[in-house]
């Protein structure tokens, strides 16, 4: 999958935040943590993604605040409280006979990140991460892999993910 191109969407629907954050070159480098991925042959033989071919690969990034994505954890997740991302993975949840291929597009999904927990959790120091563009590509890089069908059921298959996010972010990312 190599030569799949990656196109990703980058909605803020958090206007007035207090940041400079750059949505192109985030945008950009989103792009290139995908292609980063699908260069790894062994990642991509235990994703979603297993035996398919496509030109495009495709999914949404929504920047929202606190209360936003409060709202969908508790509609989607029954958790009555704010979380950092969220991810629908389309294509990695379907059945495999019902994940399709359209025009050789695969849409993967989206990802929903709060900019108030981001933030919070950047000055917390929660993920190791020193500042709030750090934790944004920690953030989206973890929802990448679920995208891709990863998933932490355990201690130990979330440290696992974490290596593989920051494999990704430092393989990709040289201009972050």
């Amino acid at each position: 999958m190599n030569k799949t191109e990656v196109n990703v969407f980058i909605e803020n629907e958090y206007k007035n935040f207090e940041t400079n954050i750059d949505l192109e070159k985030l945008r950009k480098n989103t792009e290139c943590m995908v292609k980063y991925f699908l260069s790894q042959k062994d990642l991509v033989e235990e994703s979603c993604l297993k035996g398919y071919e496509c030109k495009l690969l495709y999914f949404d990034v929504v920047l929202l605040n606190d209360e936003n994505i409060k709202e969908i954890n508790k509609n989607y997740r029954s958790k009555d409280c704010p979380t950092d991302v969220i991810t629908f993975a389309i294509f990695a949840d379907s059945p495999k006979e019902e994940r399709f291929v359209f025009d050789d597009e695969i849409n993967l999904g989206e990802i929903m990140i709060s900019l108030d927990t981001a933030k919070l959790q950047s000055e917390n120091n929660k993920h190791y991460q020193t500042s709030l563009k750090d934790e944004l590509y920690f953030l989206l890089a973890h929802g990448i892999l679920h995208l891709m069908g990863y998933d932490h059921k355990d201690e130990e298959s979330l440290k696992k993910m974490w290596d593989m996010q920051n494999e990704m972010i430092k393989g990709a990312c040289k201009n972050v």
